[in-house]
């Protein structure tokens, strides 16, 4: 008989105070509010746009709610460059809106999870325009990294360190110090050595915590200590090594006594609340410092984002993480796509080897039909899970925005990172019509495609076999079946080439990464597969790129 997606029960609510370790088999949705819902018509998103679809996001069946920055900032970044950390960004609303978003997310069973961007500031923050304004010499140059500059009149930057966003990460000032900026010009570093930035990072946590929020994201946290003197990097090209090396800049040991520091603040509010890091390590095992028992709750696994739809290279990752988290006692997180790397439905689209930056839209049959089973494959393993706003619809990289609208800073600078990231930012689609398909009433802020319609919520909703349905059945499932979410191991099952299977209790998940269809055991009863099987004689008949959970029960 033929198997796609069996019926699963409406998510019921659950109450924010009850779940105890909710946070160690969340599924976490990142919102992107720029470009979730617009209340108002401007074309960008706010929060008032969040709040009036967050019962879309507990019907979805999600446990909490990941914003991405709304305080106040030029937007040199978007929001990425913070100017005020206890204020909205008028583009986005207020405070009274934030507080209104947290209370309803929390009446609907969801937590909130903000942003924080602690390693470099806006150069509009006052700490910054002081510090400019007072001169070299100044204890307000002192909260930032400001430096002479080399050669015989200090024409060259302090040292050859790389801005991720392309060029050197020095700008020069016109009494004629350098400052370090690791990211844009207009995000100048903190100096975490400088005891006044980690007290005005405690208090910053404290007036979110007291608003209700229920953790941090904790933004490039790898990044807040520098090594000592500053010291050359050595070459060009600096970005590769990110995520694959030791770095001057990046995941220097100090950091951890800063979230030793926070851990205790934390720790001092009731109702479980967390901290996530992302953290771009060289290995899995340095990751697993960020959430020993005493510093942070959850890491981003972006050494899972990156492995390509192949059975024995996920096996490794999935194999590493399980065992770097295992003696810290945390739990492993699966993620796939966010606001900074290609959607997971283009980047498997395209040929191996393009990394997670793709301005090609590939084969998007292929890419799609890879996407949902690999959904199913990380919504399978032991831990907590992220989606990214849209991915449920099965959307998209954007691939041919004109270059007259593309706003990643990292586009303008030349080097770098690619700076194609505002492909998977443009705003989402709720409705089959309207000007921008029902994210508002003004357009949006970055074009849709004209293929927006026949992907939306509308579209999909109540369309057996639509990813949008194959999302919600998986995250429904994934609540009922005991023996998902929470863990720190699977038991491998024989499986032919090309093909990932294995157990957890009474459920097994057997996944296809091969361009073929494979046979395998029938397992049981299917619960949920990602494309249609069939079964006869004890057998289960996979597609190419399929996923296909059972329970034995």
């Amino acid at each position: 008989m033929s198997q796609q997606q069996s019926a699963a029960p409406a998510p019921a609510t659950v109450t924010v105070a009850r779940r105890r370790d909710w946070w160690r088999d969340a599924v976490i949705y990142q919102v992107y509010p720029r470009s979730f819902a617009d209340s108002n018509g401007d074309g960008m998103g706010d929060l008032e746009g969040v709040r009036a679809r967050l019962p879309y996001l507990r019907d979805l069946g999600v446990d909490a709610v990941w914003l991405s920055p709304f305080y106040a900032s030029p937007q040199a970044d978007a929001g990425y460059d913070v100017a005020d950390y206890r204020a909205v960004d008028p583009m986005f609303g207020n405070l009274l809106d934030a507080d209104a978003l947290i209370r309803d997310a929390h009446g609907l069973g969801l937590r909130i999870i903000v942003d924080l961007v602690p390693n470099h500031s806006s150069d509009q923050h006052e700490w910054f325009k002081r510090a400019l304004a007072e001169g070299p010499g100044s204890p307000s140059r002192d909260r930032y990294h400001f430096r002479p500059g080399k050669g015989e009149n200090g024409e060259l930057p302090p040292n050859d360190w790389e801005s991720i966003f392309g060029g050197p990460a020095w700008t020069r000032v016109a009494d004629g110090e350098w400052y370090l900026h690791l990211f844009a010009p207009e995000q100048p570093d903190f100096n975490w050595e400088h005891p006044a930035v980690g007290d005005e990072f405690r208090s910053i946590l404290r007036f979110w915590l007291d608003m209700g929020v229920d953790g941090f994201r904790i933004d490039v946290a790898h990044g807040l200590v520098k090594a000592e003197g500053l010291p050359d990097l050595g070459g060009a090209d600096q970005l590769k090594l990110l995520g694959n090396d030791v770095m001057p800049f990046f995941d220097q040991d100090g950091v951890h006594e800063v979230y030793r520091q926070w851990r205790h603040v934390l720790d001092e509010y009731a109702g479980e609340r967390i901290f996530v890091a992302e953290a771009w390590t060289p290995t899995v095992e340095r990751t697993a410092n960020y959430v020993r028992p005493d510093e942070l709750h959850q890491a981003f696994n972006f050494q899972y984002l990156s492995t390509e739809w192949d059975a024995a290279e996920l096996r490794k990752v999935i194999d590493r993480t399980l065992e770097a988290m295992r003696p810290v006692g945390a739990p492993a997180t699966w993620v796939l796509s966010n606001h900074d790397v290609t959607r997971h439905a283009t980047r498997f689209a395209n040929p191996p080897g393009l990394g997670t930056q793709i301005r090609t839209a590939g084969d998007r049959e292929l890419g799609l039909r890879r996407a949902r089973a690999a959904t199913l494959l990380m919504l399978a393993l032991p831990g907590s899970a992220y989606v990214y706003q849209g991915e449920e619809l099965g959307l998209p990289d954007v691939v041919d925005l004109p270059d007259e609208v593309r706003q990643d800073p990292a586009y303008f600078r030349g080097a770098g990172q690619d700076g194609f990231r505002d492909g998977c930012r443009v705003p989402i689609p709720w409705t089959r019509e309207g000007s921008s398909y029902g994210f508002g009433a003004g357009g949006s802020w970055l074009p849709q495609p004209a293929s927006w319609g026949e992907l939306s919520v509308e579209a999909q909703t109540g369309v057996a076999g639509s990813t949008l349905e194959l999302y919600r059945s998986a995250l429904s499932v994934r609540r009922a079946q005991a023996d998902l979410g929470a863990g720190d191991a699977v038991e491998w099952l024989r499986a032919p080439e090309g093909v990932l299977a294995f157990r957890r209790g009474e459920f097994v998940c057997v996944a296809n990464t091969s361009g073929e269809s494979v046979t395998t055991p029938a397992y049981g009863r299917v619960l949920l597969a990602s494309g249609e099987l069939t079964e006869a004689d004890g057998e289960a008949k996979l597609p190419a790129d399929s996923t296909v959970w059972w329970t034995t029960a």
